[in-house]
């Protein structure tokens, strides 16, 4: 039975030389200004550029817009070349990842050649790879003092006043004063915020960064999506089978195994079969995933204490629960 082949990925086409509107408009107000410049020089009556100071004014009024239009210029030809690169990037992936799945279909054994052809994928996307989000360090003035309906997400620590050892006037700890993350803010930030302008999202996500608990599996979660990520995976595209807070709570409690099956929901199998290649073959993601998969255990048993039964379904819903899902299969902690 022959196998079926992938479509020929359509490249864009990388035109560089080509000058964009941005860069025209740049050359002709530099050609104007240059015209400017020289009428003023040579059909002025009275010979004001005498002397080198004047002719050092006049060198640095003539040449400074220029050099600002010259920017302009070399800033558009670059954005519009990472633009071209990775829109190549991109389709160069979905291509590869068609084709493994149609070998995997027609029984083809060109496994070799597709997961040599990712890993040269993943390497250019590596040489690309930018900061997406700052995040700003300024702090909520509604924030300082805790309220009822603002439930902590994890438990906070009681200090008792009878110690042994008295405390030293030094000030107050800057983590004694912040109020406690909420429930709600803990889970926003899990999600990850969907765009640059979910303003929700990235102040949650800044909240538990700020916290000592939930900062660990916040960093954690960020490298295993990353790391996954380059192999295609998004976990916006995975559907996992919902699951019943019960279950959920029994992996708090400590239960393993099949007894929790059901938290495994994710069954793509593209997405698992890359994974677990990944996870075989790269010592880096292997580790990342494992931290993750233990800072994931030891806050959510924390976090199941203070959560309700919706609370505990909205989490499941988050990307990090999906990513915990996925690796989780891959590892085998639901057989």
């Amino acid at each position: 039975m022959s196998t079926p082949k992938a479509p020929k990925p359509v490249m864009p086409p990388a035109d560089g030389s080509k000058p964009a509107l941005p860069e025209l408009v740049a050359f002709a107000l530099a050609i104007v200004w240059v015209i400017a410049i020289a009428a003023q020089v040579f059909l002025s009556p009275d010979p004001v550029f005498t002397g080198p100071l004047a002719m050092l004014m006049l060198f640095l009024v003539a040449s400074l817009p220029l050099a600002l239009l010259w920017g302009v210029v070399t800033t558009s030809r670059t954005i519009r070349a990472l633009r071209d690169e990775a829109e190549r990037l991109q389709i160069s992936v979905d291509a590869m990842r068609q084709a493994y799945l149609a070998g995997q279909q027609g029984g083809a054994t060109s496994q070799p050649q597709v997961e040599k052809k990712l890993d040269e994928i993943v390497a250019a996307q590596r040489k690309t790879e930018t900061t997406l989000a700052m995040f700003t360090t300024r702090r909520d003035s509604t924030l300082t003092e805790p309220s009822a309906d603002r439930k902590a997400a994890l438990s906070v620590p009681i200090k008792h006043s009878n110690d042994e050892q008295p405390l030293l006037a030094l000030g107050t700890p800057a983590e004694d004063m912040r109020a406690p993350l909420s429930v709600a803010d803990f889970v926003r930030a899990l999600h990850f915020p969907e765009s640059p302008e979910d303003k929700a999202g990235f102040r949650a996500l800044r909240l538990a960064l700020e916290d000592r608990k939930s900062s660990r599996l916040i960093r954690a979660a960020q490298d295993v999506l990353t790391l996954l990520s380059q192999e295609g995976i998004y976990m916006d595209d995975l559907k996992p089978e919902r699951c019943r807070p019960e279950v959920w709570r029994r992996f708090a409690s400590g239960e393993r195994g099949r007894e929790i099956a059901p938290l495994g929901g994710i069954r793509d199998r593209s997405s698992l079969a890359l994974t677990a290649s990944r996870m075989r073959e790269d010592p880096i993601f292997r580790d990342a995933a494992h931290h993750f998969l233990r800072s994931f255990d030891k806050t959510f048993a924390e976090f199941e204490k203070n959560a309700t039964d919706s609370e505990l379904a909205d989490l499941a819903e988050t990307r990090t629960a999906r990513a915990f899902m996925l690796l989780g299969r891959v590892t085998g902690t639901f057989d």
